[in-house]
């Protein structure tokens, strides 16, 4: 825990202070949960802190971010998360611990294969019409089975029951004619990289995301998480996303 006279540590000092304050003046739930605003409040300062949060976690120096009872109750009426992340349903891949971020700070979309659907989807629209996000992030990993499924003949995938089969079918048009890679780790995580591609080109298709992107209330980036070292590769620029 970061010591009281760290600069680093005033702004959630002063924040808690804030809080206790208000507690104190008897302000309602919803007074308390709009005196904290989003962490970071532009999509650079966004990624800037996915980047330093997922750095300290691989490099064994994470924070694990606390909060306070004070912290908690000015969530109790509402969130303040900066960024929202689209992620695989992968035991493996604890967001929140990935990117070494506490409560109320990302908004987390999980489902095999890190797949955009209709539910999906509205809760990212929901994100970022209601809430204070400034980025979204789709992440994939190292070994997703829903991505090695994909690349399964057609009648393998036709073994699987109706809703796995229609999941496996939103991931496949990104990795059909892939060129030969003999490596099998190379080519999953290449595999891995065109579905997140294909991902987000799908959710900047989408009005509300691209109205958003417009306004530069918001970017979408893709992400690549890599289990065994711990680290994420961030695809950023638009020649790193083009699918």
């Amino acid at each position: 825990m970061p010591r009281m006279d760290d600069p680093a540590a005033q702004p959630a000092a002063d924040l808690e202070r804030r809080i206790l304050d208000a507690i104190r003046r008897g302000a309602s739930m919803e007074d308390i949960a709009g005196i904290k605003e989003s962490d970071e409040a532009t999509p650079d300062a966004a990624i800037r802190a996915l980047k330093d949060g997922n750095a300290r976690f691989f490099s064994g120096q994470a924070t694990r971010p606390d909060v306070s009872a004070n912290d908690r109750r000015a969530q109790i009426m509402g969130q303040t998360p900066y960024a929202a992340i689209l992620a695989c349903s992968d035991s493996r891949v604890p967001v929140e611990l990935v990117f070494d971020q506490g409560l109320g700070q990302l908004f987390v979309v999980r489902v095999a294969g890190n797949v955009v659907g209709e539910s999906g989807l509205g809760t990212l629209e929901y994100a970022i019409r209601h809430l204070d996000v400034h980025l979204v992030v789709v992440m994939g990993h190292e070994a997703c089975g829903a991505v090695a499924a994909a690349l399964l003949p057609e009648e393998r995938v036709a073994e699987e029951p109706e809703h796995l089969q229609n999941l496996i079918r939103r991931i496949q048009p990104s990795v059909q004619g892939m060129p030969p890679i003999r490596d099998k780790k190379a080519r999953m995580r290449e595999a891995v990289l065109n579905n997140v591609r294909h991902q987000v080109s799908i959710l900047r298709s989408q009005t509300v995301i691209q109205e958003a992107e417009a306004a530069g209330q918001i970017r979408v980036i893709g992400a690549y998480y890599e289990i065994g070292s711990g680290a994420v590769d961030f695809l950023i620029d638009e020649e790193d996303l083009r699918p």
